[in-house]
This record gives structure tokens, C-alpha cells and sequence, in this order.
């Protein structure tokens, strides 16, 4: 069986950074520390600058590449 894999940017999102699962719709935060809801597959960088990561969502499996951390830097 194939893994479904969303692409979500962060650039497109407000608030404190939390995002839902596309598939099942869990929450999943950058403040949750203990990766209950999700778990960092791969950490892409490029230089010094975060690119994209990859997580599983622990609920129903899904990939989520998160992007658009070169955008948030600019702001910042």
C-alpha cells in the first residue's frame, strides 16, 4: 500500500504554527516536544536555512513535507 504524502506551506497558515493532518485531522504542533502526534522523518536544509520537513502523522500514518521556512526567516 502506498503512503499518502501532503505538501502543506507554512506561509499559507497563521497563528502559532499549528497545523492538522490533511488526512485524519489531528493536531499537530511545533511546541509538542514529545512527538505524540507526529515524528520527524527527515530535516532538510539548505546552507544554514531549514528547507522542508518530513513527518508521519502517528494517527493514521500520512507523510506531511512541510515548506515554506525560507519564507518565515525573511520575516523574522
Amino acid at each position: 500500500q502506498r503512503i499518502k504524502c501532503y505538501t502543506i506551506d507554512l506561509t499559507r497558515i497563521r497563528g502559532s504554527g499549528d497545523v492538522k493532518c490533511p488526512r485524519c485531522g489531528i493536531t499537530i504542533s511545533p511546541d509538542d516536544e514529545t512527538e505524540n502526534a507526529y515524528t520527524i522523518l527527515e530535516t532538510v536544509t539548505k546552507g544554514a536555512s531549514l528547507e522542508r520537513i518530513i513527518l508521519r502523522c502517528n494517527k493514521c500514518g500520512t507523510q506531511i513535507r512541510l515548506v515554506g521556512f525560507d519564507s518565515l526567516n525573511e520575516t523574522e
